[in-house]
């Protein structure tokens, strides 16, 4: 085993990045970056889910580990906001944290084409049995569980764990995010949104054949499992072999005492148990990452906790939804697929893709070869846009990623009346606040999508003023010689050269 781990992180450390072990390997690195804050005596009851959303709303966002908090036990810990910058999400994929935003989603993108798979491996002990509670012992009253927003139907332990549940026909293992809300000190609910997602089918499969379901809720997992949770893999592809891939290691796991179910090793908190058929408790209404509330409360399944384990001093992963920009993740994963898309529909010198207000808004550059490669390039992205309802496009002297720079484009380039398209019945969601209820009720989830063009006039591009800017080059050359300075952090300091030897 130890020779597997040497030879997986070779790759991680040619390129200077030590990748973490678990989720407290993953905090004391944010810590070293000098970018955690620790707060003390937060209420679980509306405070700490309001300091988590202020905190990302300033533009350091830094990451908050939440301790001694209001009536829960002394060691018991929240952290939150702990992916939400482009800097700490590069380092949870075990990409260079220094690159900008644009550049470290381009490293994703290269590094996610030659993923190598690792199947997880079984381990004899594991950290989360340092404590455990069973049958009539189990309360969850014990654990954070904080109410995130003003309205919330309850309190949520999980806004950010991993339920895991196996499919009983192929065997195979299910561990996507999905909320969990708790109801009481042995009940919570799991809210799958969707009869489509993965754990909805598992779970329904249990309860057609008269059984119950065994489920296990991560809370506490490290940040690979998190984003390895949030992607769309297939039927049968397992989200540990995608985490271990991530990491360059395969994922230990330990199996559940109760459950069976194969479990991350080293996450923090752990709860085991059943799905019960035909029972169900009100769940919700719940904030959601539009920054509305998209449903009253509903009718969601059940989960008998029948165990509990979890490490000592734990850790619960907060992950609320948040009113944007504010988002769980600062690279956004859509982009990356977008930008792919893209060049694999053959549409060129495409310099970048990124997307603003919690994936709501999509930005494509591009360096023009032809009349209509923006229109085209956008048309496809459109196609592609969850729930978004703008598409620009820029020139390639525009950094997407830069929201004031992409404005600039908007406000100077486009000519209303001439760039300006609209794309009707094109692809919503149900979590759209401006689609009306009935419209939801009867299936109708479709909106239109603008489409801007805040690109030179492809006619007369060459006699468009020219900008007065630095380039990209010219300001990050500029950013590594002075760039210390001009934040106030300390630079480096030069080597002094050795002193001339007297004749």
């Amino acid at each position: 085993m130890a020779k597997l781990k040497t030879a997986a992180e070779t790759d991680h450390q040619k390129a200077g990045i030590v990748i973490y072990k678990d989720l407290r390997g993953f905090l004391k690195q944010v810590d070293d970056l000098g970018v955690l804050r620790r707060m003390h005596g937060a209420d679980p009851k509306f405070e700490l889910g309001g300091i988590t959303e202020v905190a990302a709303g300033t533009p350091e966002c830094p990451a908050l580990l939440f301790e001694q908090i209001k009536g829960c036990a002394p060691d018991v810990r929240v952290f939150t906001n702990a992916t939400t910058t482009p800097q700490r999400a590069a380092l949870a994929l075990g990409i260079d944290p220094s690159l900008r935003p644009l550049d470290a989603l381009k490293a994703w993108m290269k590094k996610r084409q030659t993923l190598t798979p690792h199947k997880p491996i079984e381990v004899a002990k594991s950290p989360f049995m340092e404590n455990s509670m069973r049958g009539r012992d189990v309360d969850l009253t014990k654990l954070p569980a904080p109410y995130w927003h003003r309205k919330d139907g309850g309190p949520y332990i999980g806004s950010g764990s991993l339920v895991i549940m196996r499919d009983p026909d192929g065997g195979w293992i299910n561990a996507s995010i999905y909320r969990v809300q708790v109801h009481s000190g042995d009940r919570v609910t799991i809210q799958f949104d969707h009869p489509g997602r993965h754990g909805a089918i598992i779970a329904k499969k249990y309860w057609d054949s008269g059984k119950p379901c065994p489920v296990a809720v991560v809370n506490g997992e490290d940040p690979a499992l998190f984003i390895a949770g949030f992607e769309y893999l297939p039927d049968g592809q397992s989200e540990f072999d995608f985490a271990g891939a991530i990491k360059g290691a395969p994922m230990e796991m330990f199996p559940g005492p109760l459950t069976g179910l194969p479990l991350p090793a080293h996450a923090e908190i752990i709860l085991e148990g059943e799905l019960l058929p035909d029972v169900t408790l009100p769940e919700g209404p719940f904030g959601e990452f539009t920054g509305y509330y998209a449903a009253d409360a509903r009718p969601a399944p059940v989960m008998q906790v029948s165990a509990v384990h979890h490490r000592d001093d734990p850790i619960l992963l907060g992950s609320p939804p948040m009113k944007p920009p504010r988002f769980h993740f600062g690279l956004p994963f859509r982009a990356a697929s977008m930008w792919s898309n893209l060049e694999m529909a053959g549409v060129t010198d495409v310099t970048g893709v990124w997307q603003h207000v919690a994936q709501l808004m999509t930005v494509v550059a591009l360096k023009q070869r032809y009349a209509g490669h923006a229109k085209r390039a956008a048309l496809i992205a459109a196609a592609n846009s969850y729930m978004g309802r703008l598409v620009v496009v820029v020139d390639d002297d525009v950094d997407p990623s830069n929201l004031a720079d992409v404005m600039w484009a908007v406000t100077t380039r486009c000519e209303p009346a001439e760039q300006i398209d609209i794309v009707r019945n094109a692809w919503s969601s149900a979590l759209d606040p401006r689609i009306p209820d009935e419209y939801k009720r009867a299936g109708i989830t479709s909106h239109s999508k603008a489409i801007i063009e805040a690109v030179r006039p492809f006619g007369w591009k060459d006699k468009f003023p020219p900008t007065s800017a630095l380039t990209a080059a010219e300001a990050r050359e500029i950013n590594l010689k002075w760039g210390a300075t001009i934040s106030g952090r300390k630079a480096p300091a030069a080597k002094a050269k050795p002193a001339r030897k007297r004749r």
